[in-house]
């Protein structure tokens, strides 16, 4: 899977992913730390990558409803977890059914996943 990590993923995840076979970029990789919303969100899509954040601005699923794009996960996880974000994420991208997420819109917890399949 070609994957971008925005800035509000620990960067350390990035080596994790490339690791199991994911194509992997951030955004502290391309210089775009501190951009605006949109300006990650293109050079997402320019490249036909995955996005994960955990930024709310990128929850509408009005904007980005599932098939209109390469995929979102919305990573949701409280702050007392947050110290497991990387471990949440690599579970995730590491089950069978993360193969088929190419144009969905993810909202993952600790409990559960929710993913929003293009129609």
């Amino acid at each position: 899977m070609r994957i971008k990590l925005d800035e509000n993923i620990p960067v350390r995840l990035r080596e994790v992913l490339i690791g199991l076979g994911h194509d992997c970029d951030s955004v502290l990789d391309e210089g775009l730390q501190g951009a605006v919303d949109s300006v990650v969100w293109q050079a997402a899509q320019t490249n036909k990558r995955f996005l994960i954040t955990q930024d709310l601005d990128f929850s509408d699923i009005r904007i980005f409803s599932p098939g209109t794009h390469a995929g979102i996960l919305l990573v949701r996880i409280p702050d007392d977890k947050q110290v497991n974000l990387v471990e949440y994420i690599t579970a995730w991208l590491t089950t069978s059914e993360a193969e088929s997420w190419t144009g969905c819109f993810i909202i993952g917890s600790p409990r559960r996943l929710r993913i929003l399949r293009p129609k």
